[in-house]
């Protein structure tokens, strides 16, 4: 089956291009650039005879408009299986899929934890009936399944996640031993949390004693504070270096933990790390209008650590810009301090987020397309995705960056039906998502077509 994407501009590997996409089956056949013809005449006359080949139905007509690579989101929860009142595979790579992410890699903390070969390949099973998106899974770290850990196969998981700090069920991982054995002998990156329990515990208890049981939402970066996050990501960099490993750190927060990668870096350049979106968009001043919609962790913190962060990711510092979607009901998150759970809904917007920014001078649509889709596929090592290269995988989006969004964020497709971003209207739609050659989204509505599959790596077993 043939489709084409013509007339649109690509932005691809640092540049911006008028050009046209042929899709084959569920790959890129061919990317032809106006700018190999000597003129327009001969491009669009080479597009007509290209036009004649595919069904009327199958052409996309992209004028006006760009065509990007699909997000990769390296950091998502599904809530799959456990928690499915919140959110399922299905619901959020639908989500996914509208907002332009066509692969996701979903984390371990489920109820049950996925800290077991056996358990993760469960998860692939659901996903593989379910997902609208291609998709893996991270393994999950406990203080006693080294075993488990070492028989992870590096080409078809994307790696191990280690809380390091506040976590779900038994995966609070603080058995000094178990950490460089883990550092040391893991098969694939090492996705870590960084926060410091300790801190966070004697932060809270200091809250308690200040406001009871009416602890106010904006209290939050002070409980789960920037020393925490320092130094939890201090102990997992220092931990890689020494034991030389591909150490990834999850959602940064603070303008300090910039400072000590770019350091690290220098020692073992295999150190990397994510942020996510919402920490460039809001900051602490957001608690008092937003309360628990924007309670997550690590915390939200100060506009300067917003700046630092943008920066960061501007320089290429940061090379992989992420969700940490994580989706709880309305009635969860109305609760007092306490009780509301932390996180948000993120993975349909992203995109969006990053777009905006980019309007506002930020980033440039090339960085966007860089931080969300070329540098996630490099640093897990994907195979054949994160590019749009001749006999890649068609993971395509297209998007209009002058047609207003007024939809979305007032009914997401989210599972709990409510955005943090709502009444926003972002100034950019995404309009179609092709996951494996097979259209997902046509003009911002699902088509009920699946062709998700699991993420292999280039990676040696």
């Amino acid at each position: 089956m043939k489709r084409l994407i013509k007339n649109g501009i690509i932005v691809n590997e640092g540049s911006s291009s008028l050009g046209s996409i042929l899709i084959e089956g569920e790959r890129i056949g061919k990317i032809i650039l106006s700018e190999k013809y000597d003129n327009m005449e001969s491009y669009n006359k080479y597009i007509e005879e290209l036009e004649s080949s595919v069904p009327c139905e199958n052409i996309t007509d992209a004028a006006g408009m760009h065509i990007i690579p699909g997000v990769i989101d390296d950091q998502v929860h599904f809530r799959e299986p456990g928690n499915t009142h919140k959110a399922t595979i299905e619901s959020e790579s639908k989500a996914a899929a509208l907002g332009g992410v066509t692969s996701f890699m979903d984390m371990p903390n489920n109820n049950p934890p996925v800290t077991t070969l056996a358990a993760l390949e469960e998860k692939y099973n659901i996903a593989s009936d379910t997902s609208f998106a291609n998709y893996s899974f991270y393994l999950g770290a406990t203080n006693e399944n080294l075993e488990e850990i070492k028989g992870i196969n590096p080409a078809n998981v994307c790696g191990l996640k280690v809380f390091m700090g506040s976590s779900t069920g038994n995966m609070l991982v603080n058995d000094e031993d178990m950490l460089n054995s883990i550092f040391r002998e893991s098969p694939v990156l090492i996705a870590t949390h960084c926060e410091d329990e300790q801190t966070i515990r004697e932060n809270l208890e200091k809250s308690k004693t200040k406001y009871g049981d009416e602890i106010p939402f904006e209290e939050h970066p002070q409980i789960r504070n920037r020393e925490a996050c320092v130094k939890c990501s201090k102990k997992a960099m220092e931990l890689a270096v020494k034991n030389s490993s591909n150490l990834h750190i999850l959602h940064i927060s603070t303008a300090e933990e910039l400072e000590m990668l770019r350091e690290a870096r220098k020692s073992n350049p295999n150190i990397s790390g994510e942020v996510c979106v919402h920490y460039m968009w809001f900051n602490r001043k957001d608690y008092a209008k937003y309360g628990s919609k924007v309670k997550c962790n690590p915390a939200i913190k100060e506009e300067s650590d917003m700046l630092a962060i943008r920066k960061a990711v501007k320089e290429g510092l940061i090379k992989v810009v992420a969700t940490d979607h994580a989706p709880h009901l309305k009635e969860e998150k109305a609760q007092p301090y306490l009780s509301a759970p932390s996180g948000l809904p993120l993975v349909q917007h992203s995109l969006q987020v990053m777009l905006e920014l980019c309007k506002k001078g930020i980033f440039t649509i090339e960085e966007v397309v860089d931080r969300m889709s070329h540098s996630p596929g490099e640093l897990f090592k994907i195979k054949e995705r994160g590019y749009l290269r001749e006999g890649y995988f068609a993971d395509i989006v297209v998007i209009n960056t002058n047609k207003p969004d007024t939809c979305s964020t007032l009914h997401p497709a989210y599972k709990c039906g409510w955005s943090p971003f709502e009444g926003y209207t972002f100034s950019c739609s995404v309009l179609h998502t092709f996951i494996n050659g097979t259209q997902v989204v046509n003009n911002g509505k699902l088509t009920g077509n699946r062709n998700s599959m699991r993420l292999n790596f280039n990676r040696k077993q």
